[in-house]
């Protein structure tokens, strides 16, 4: 949901105890090679396509997308732009809500936007905000993997309004040494605890904590790390998750969902609640930040804990007034290629849905057990549900009184 400036980006390491498995991809030049060959033939199919396209300049050559930021490679636009002539407007955000409010409000002027599944996508396709998609415009969808479709028919029946783009989970980002340097070298690195025990937290502010500003993701590390239901919104539960804040609250630096990827690449923070690409972003940012200047790189790594964690989903979807339907859906389509998706992949880190663009990957991320955990690790891994409106807003409420310490 990688939300979040969101990058969701970067591998995860499941096992605490042996270091992060992503790898710079870059420096496989020979497969970087490869992938542009097959790009480039991609590119040209696409143009052959866009000539003799359904759209036929019945709409103007514009599309507006509404995205995480950081959630495309860096040349996914461009190619796009070349391949077909549409020229791309290309705005990010860093939290559901901010697209939650331009949807409902109306008249947002976009024509593709990410949210995340659940809850989000679940309530504004009941709220009748997207469009249903044209399947014949779609061929990729051949491509999808038949579980994870099946897996979003309790939210959008038919498969009728989203596509699956990626997936990833919430979980613990670590600086190794830092954290050892405070709780001792035998120091549990698989739990929750690190962070909701008031005894670490107090150890560990020194060197940085910072938590997400999501209630969603934070309601449920805290009620998974106190072995109740994270998806449970009684007001018992909602109490319990203000008490395990409270004894916490005064050792974490900071709320936020972007800057805490930046402080744990360059050592400002030790521990943080983050989502699983922007741990391994951070990882690798530390990582050639240290190679530049010959300094060991330190060991950051992503751990899903053991009482589990949450599992989200970001889709993609054309708002019911979007001006620009056809290229919308030529864009969906462009992002299925196997190629496409693939590349993306190997930028953010982050599982797709793509059965065909498996082989594609980089194999060091189609290998890496925290972009694509072990069944084992799955089971650990809940999805967040849709909670009554009012057992939302009582939430809400709750969350902004923790932050402000209240």
């Amino acid at each position: 949901m990688p939300r979040k400036i969101h990058a969701r980006a970067g591998g995860v390491n499941p096992d605490p105890n042996r270091p992060g498995g992503l790898k710079c991809a870059a420096c496989n030049s020979s497969w970087r090679t490869a992938v542009s060959l097959r790009l480039a033939t991609l590119a040209s199919a696409l143009i052959l396509a866009a000539c003799g396209g359904s759209q036929g300049g019945a709409e103007a050559n514009t599309l507006n997308v509404y995205n995480w930021s950081d959630y495309v490679a860096p040349d996914t636009i461009a190619n796009f732009e070349a391949a077909t002539g549409i020229r791309v407007n290309y705005d990010v955000y860093s939290e559901n809500e901010t697209l939650e409010t331009k949807l409902v409000a109306g008249g947002s002027g976009y024509d593709v936007v990410f949210p995340s599944a659940r809850p989000f996508a679940q309530r504004q396709i009941r709220s009748g905000l997207y469009a249903p998609l044209d399947k014949s415009q779609l061929p990729n969808l051949q491509h999808m993997d038949p579980d994870i479709m099946e897996g979003l028919t309790d939210i959008d029946e038919g498969n009728a309004h989203v596509v699956p783009y990626m997936w990833g989970t919430t979980g613990l980002g670590i600086n190794v040494e830092r954290v050892r340097e405070a709780l001792g070298p035998d120091a549990p690195l698989d739990t929750w605890g690190l962070l909701f025990d008031p005894a670490n937290a107090s150890r560990l502010a020194s060197c940085g904590i910072h938590v997400l500003d999501d209630d969603q993701e934070a309601f449920g590390a805290a009620l998974l790390w106190l072995g109740r239901d994270p998806n449970a919104g009684t007001a018992d539960e909602i109490d319990a998750v203000r008490e395990a804040y409270a004894a916490i609250r005064p050792h974490i630096r900071t709320f936020n969902n972007a800057e805490y990827k930046d402080a744990l690449a360059n050592g400002d923070a030790c521990l943080v609640m983050g989502y699983s690409g922007d741990i391994g972003q951070a990882r690798d940012v530390a990582a050639e930040a240290a190679e530049a200047t010959g300094r060991q790189a330190p060991d950051i790594r992503y751990v899903i804990p053991k009482e589990g964690a949450i599992r989200w989903m970001d889709v993609i979807a054309i708002p019911k007034d979007a001006r620009h339907p056809g290229n919308a859906h030529a864009f969906i389509n462009y992002l299925m290629e196997p190629e496409v998706i693939a590349a993306i992949t190997d930028h953010v880190a982050y599982a797709n849905p793509n059965l065909a663009a498996t082989e594609l990957i980089d194999p060091e991320i189609a290998s890496d057990t925290g972009v694509y955990p072990p069944e084992d690790v799955r089971e650990r891994l809940v999805d967040p549900v849709s909670l009554p409106d009012d057992v939302q807003r009582q939430r809400v409420r709750a969350w902004t009184a923790i932050k402000s310490g209240r």
